[in-house]
């Protein structure tokens, strides 16, 4: 069975489409996962780890009044962290992870509490402009264990996102290239 990154590489290189990365509380570790797949170069237009909070206003376009108000573990945030790498890096889609991973709490938050979220292509799914969809997780374990979960689980929103796009009949030629993945 092969990884959820390893899906991920093989259905945009399909689709002859871009992922990029914001991270947080992963650090790198996204980017890191989806980079050791082979051919990954096709996809992968980069990376943002923004792990301090004005960062991600400066660099991903988080509303800096969002970030005051709530704090960087926010689904908003996530959301906008997603859409800020999509359009700052110039891929398809964007990807994000916002959260704590521990030993303390931050902003109010337990350890634990994350999100992740995806931002896609126009038409894609039920948005207008882009198609966007976080999903808010509570994680337990260490904090590499938060941070891995954290990983698995925005990869795999992203596939499932990706996925939802296709029609039967695209799925079964993606599966017929990629050797029935």
């Amino acid at each position: 069975m092969s990884s959820p990154a390893t899906e991920v590489v093989q259905l945009l290189t399909v689709r002859g489409e871009t992922v990029a990365v914001a991270e947080s509380l992963t650090g790198g570790l996204v980017a890191a996962e989806v980079t050791s797949v082979p051919g990954a170069s096709k996809v992968f237009r980069g990376s943002v780890t923004a792990y301090a909070t004005e960062l991600k206003h400066r660099l991903l376009g988080v509303d800096a009044t969002l970030l005051a108000q709530r704090g960087a573990v926010d689904p908003q945030v996530a959301a906008e962290m997603a859409a800020g790498v999509r359009t700052a890096l110039g891929a398809d889609w964007g990807i994000a992870t916002t959260g704590v991973a521990g030993p303390d709490p931050q902003d109010g938050k337990p350890v634990g509490t994350v999100f992740v979220a995806v931002s896609g292509p126009a038409g894609a799914g039920s948005g207008a402009s882009c198609d966007g969809k976080t999903a808010a997780l509570r994680l337990n374990g260490d904090r590499a264990e938060i941070r891995m979960e954290s990983v698995r689980s925005v990869l795999a929103l992203l596939l499932e996102r990706i996925a939802g796009e296709q029609t039967g009949n695209e799925r079964a030629q993606d599966t017929e290239r990629n050797g029935g993945f």
